[in-house]
């Protein structure tokens, strides 16, 4: 079953990395217009996977990438390629990097070199492409003439891929927020080769940090540290963890005072004091009535 959709909803990062974790075959063909024709002619780039691995890449289909990459350095010529291929049984069930290796005509530093320049460098320049169309199809026959024999899965393409990326103006949107944290997604250390930055982002990686947080402690910008936090998501080692952000502290305020004017407190009426005199004296004028 074909898979499509855009870089603009699904980048080409997450796209491989989906591939690789369901160990996918087949070809993924990216196409995307020439932004340097005048006649904006609709380019093609195709990628070949085999369980998720990465075994090719060309921006032709004719299969003949690899032959004119040999010869455009000088190492052998199309002529010669040919005829050999041509007179061994071996050449139609081994890739050709592989098999020009096996007759000595090319050495493992040279397929290492063929193999950057064909898969590694041009999957890092699509990385920055954001408006092309892609369209995975499953394939059982692999293209062994465009093969140098060698292969890497899609989670180590992406992430040298994305450790060269020089312009990440196409995968801001994708970034983790500086204000996240990260949490683990695997029980132990990861087995991927990473680097030193990043492993210093994951140690980290507790879900409690922030990136502002990694930032600021590991003395680098925070954007580097969004870079590599993408990075770790993308290649399924974490995931973004969102804080909630902590209500502020109230400021205890001192109770507003109201200066009143007290009234006087009026205490118990008293009965007042009366003297024995006077007490006397009315009973006298009581009784003269």
């Amino acid at each position: 079953m074909a898979i499509t959709g855009n870089f603009a909803d699904f980048a080409l990062p997450e796209l491989l990395q989906f591939l690789d974790q369901g160990k996918k075959t087949g070809i993924l063909q990216i196409q995307f217009l020439s932004e340097e024709t005048e006649n904006s002619k609709k380019q093609v780039y195709y990628i070949w996977l085999h369980q998720g691995r990465v075994m090719a890449a060309s921006d032709r289909f004719d299969q003949r990438g690899l032959t004119l990459m040999i010869a455009q350095r000088g190492w052998i010529s199309e002529r010669v390629i040919s005829k050999v291929t041509q007179i061994s049984p071996s050449a139609i069930t081994t890739p050709l990097g592989l098999f020009l290796k096996s007759q000595g005509m090319l050495q493992s530093e040279q397929l290492k070199l063929l193999f950057n320049t064909q898969v590694l460098r041009p999957i890092c320049a699509l990385f920055q492409t954001n408006d092309a169309l892609f369209t995975f199809e499953p394939i059982t026959t692999l293209p062994l003439p465009e093969m140098t024999g060698l292969s890497m899965s899609a989670t180590e393409v992406i992430l040298m891929g994305l450790r060269s990326l020089r312009d990440w103006k196409n995968l801001a949107d994708n970034l983790p927020d500086c204000t996240s944290a990260l949490s683990s997604l695997i029980a132990k250390q990861p087995q991927l080769q990473l680097n030193a930055q990043e492993w210093q982002v994951w140690e980290f990686v507790n879900g409690s940090v922030s990136l502002n947080q990694i930032a600021h402690h590991l003395r680098i910008p925070v954007e580097s540290v969004q870079q590599i936090a993408y990075r770790l998501i993308v290649v399924g080692l974490v995931e973004e963890h969102f804080l909630i952000a902590a209500s502020p502290t109230p400021v205890l305020e001192e109770p507003t005072r109201t200066i009143t004017v007290a009234e006087p407190v009026q205490e118990p009426s008293q009965k007042p004091n009366v003297s024995q005199s006077f007490l006397k004296s009315l009973v006298s004028f009581l009784r003269s009535k």
